[in-house]
Order: C-alpha cells, then structure tokens, then sequence
C-alpha cells in the first residue's frame, strides 16, 4: 500500500522503533495527502498511527496533538496516545474510533443528536474543525467522534452549521440518505434553517434538540 511512498528499509524501521514503545500487529490502514495510516495495538486498546508522508513538506502534527489533548477531556475525539518524531518524520497516535465514517454510516436518530451536541461544543470551545462538510471526519458507531484536526484552528467555529447543512440542509449523498430515512419534508427543513440562524445568533440548542426530538 505504502511501496511508492516510503521505502521498505525505512517502514522496517519504523516498525521496529513501534515495537520498542510496546505496539503490535502494526499493520497498514489508508493514507490521505500528508500522513500514512496504520492500526496497531497497545495494551488491548485498538489504535491509529499518523506518520508524515516523506514527500510531505508539511510539518504540523505537533500542533494537532496539542489540539486533541486539549479536547480530550470533552470526549469529542478519542484520546491521544502519544507524539513523537522518527528520523525528521512526525507521527501521532491515538485510540481507534471504532464506526463508520457519516459519508457511509446508518445514521440512527441518537447519532444526529450527538453529531448537533458534540459541533456545538467544539464552537463552544472556540475550535473550527475546518473539514467538517467533507463527510470523511465523523466517526459513528456506539459514540459519534471527531477525526483528523490537522486543519482545525482557534478560529470562529462553523462546526455546527457545516454539520447541520451536510446531513439536512444542503443536497449531497449523506443528506438524500437521511431525507429517507427519517420521511423529512421541505417543512422540516425550512424549520431547521429557522433554529440554524437562532443557533447563530445566540449560541442555544434548545430549538435544534427539539427538532430532532419530533423525528
């Protein structure tokens, strides 16, 4: 998977250098523009590996780490593991988010809550995400998570609205999906642009929660 990406002798070393920290069945995942994915265990816990991509100029998992410990607290995003720099490469580790992501998921009605729920309190805390509306950066499964803060900033939030606009509001796989699903009309939707703006102006969940209660 990683062939053209990172030589072999290099991948063995890194693998050994992950073995030496206690991690194991350290095994391929995916791989995105700057980082290669891996899944490993540590401790009977499931885990994610980021390492740099050596064809990344971009150096910024130090500052994502920072991020996601600072969260950590609010279970928004699974807890980190650890961070560190292997031969000038950055890598990141934290606990596996066991689910689908919300692009491919069958989204049941405790999910929509959680989504609402977990965005705001990112606003709350003054974090933009910054990929939200990508369908590829929330996890649902027994808990809804918020993945990969690479982009993310303290800068004014939009989580929520880009959420909400994703699965109800704007016209793309996830929302026709949901649509169906839950029998939401064109009322419905207007309604829900309605308690968006009242979201925006004061900051309150009540009328979204409500919402969401009548589906």
């Amino acid at each position: 998977m990683f062939d053209h990406l990172i030589s072999k002798a290099q991948l063995g070393r890194f693998y050994s250098h992950l073995k030496s920290l206690g991690f194991e069945e350290v095994r391929p995942y995916s791989k995105g523009t700057t980082s290669l994915i891996f899944r490993a265990m540590l401790d009977e816990k499931n885990v994610i590996i980021k390492l740099q991509r050596p064809d990344s100029p971009r150096q910024n998992f130090a500052r994502e780490a920072k991020i996601v410990r600072t969260i950590g607290p609010f279970g928004v995003t699974p807890p980190l593991i650890g961070y560190g720099v292997f031969e000038g490469l950055e890598y990141l580790i934290r606990e596996f988010a066991e689910g689908e992501i919300i692009l491919h998921a069958d989204l049941e009605k405790r999910h929509l809550f959680e989504v609402v729920e977990k965005t705001a309190l990112l606003d709350r805390l003054g974090l933009d995400h910054g990929q939200i509306q990508g369908g590829k950066h929330i996890i649902a499964g027994e808990h809804v998570y918020v993945i990969d803060f690479e982009k993310a900033n303290w800068r004014k939030p939009k989580n929520l609205t880009s959420a909400v606009a994703m699965i109800f509001l704007n016209d793309n796989y996830i929302s026709r999906r949901v649509r169906v699903k839950f029998g939401i009309d064109r009322d419905f939707l207007d309604e829900m642009r309605n308690e968006v703006r009242a979201y925006k102006r004061t900051g309150q969940l009540s009328g979204l929660l409500r919402l969401l209660s009548r589906l």
